[in-house]
């Protein structure tokens, strides 16, 4: 995986501009093995309820990046350690949460990539509701499913197409 956030901004500032490019703002803390990571998006919209994280990330993630849009709530977390460790051994390439996560230490050993706003102690709820390949709004960032997220130490991007 070769590519950096700074130089893909660098060789498309016509997408940037007219909107195919956008740079989620620099509120996202990195946990994970991998500093970079890249994929397809796959998205959820849920709050402090994580039933559908799960049943997502136990299926194939086939190098996809999960991007979960949990209202930025800052109460519970959306994703531990048994999480992050079934996206890594179903092929997730990472994971983007607009909320916290917890077990940080667990994460960290996983061979995967996650951001996420922050650590909360407090598990979530296990309701199952939610919506499933939804268009979400990660901090002012429409992220579609099928969008191209790009995530490494200098920030995370979200493109309309993959980037050469």
């Amino acid at each position: 995986m070769s590519f950096a956030t700074t130089d893909l901004c660098d060789d498309n500032p016509a997408l940037l501009e007219e909107g195919g490019l956008a740079v989620l703002p620099p509120l996202f803390l990195h946990f994970g093995l991998h500093a970079k990571f890249s994929g397809p998006a796959r998205t959820l919209k849920v709050f402090e309820d994580n039933a559908l994280v799960r049943a997502t990330l136990e299926t194939p993630g086939d190098g996809h990046v999960l991007v979960i849009d949990g209202g930025a709530s800052m109460r519970r977390a959306l994703v531990g350690g048994q999480l992050g460790l079934l996206a890594q051994n179903n092929g997730w390439s990472g994971i983007v949460v607009n909320g916290c996560i917890r077990d940080s230490g667990e994460i960290n050993a996983c061979a995967i990539g996650v951001r996420a706003l922050g650590l909360h102690p407090q598990k979530s709820s296990k309701k199952g509701e939610g919506e499933r390949e939804v268009r979400v709004c990660i901090a002012g960032v429409t992220v579609a499913p099928g969008d191209w997220i790009y995530a490494d130490a200098d920030g995370v991007l979200v493109a309309q197409q993959k980037l050469a």
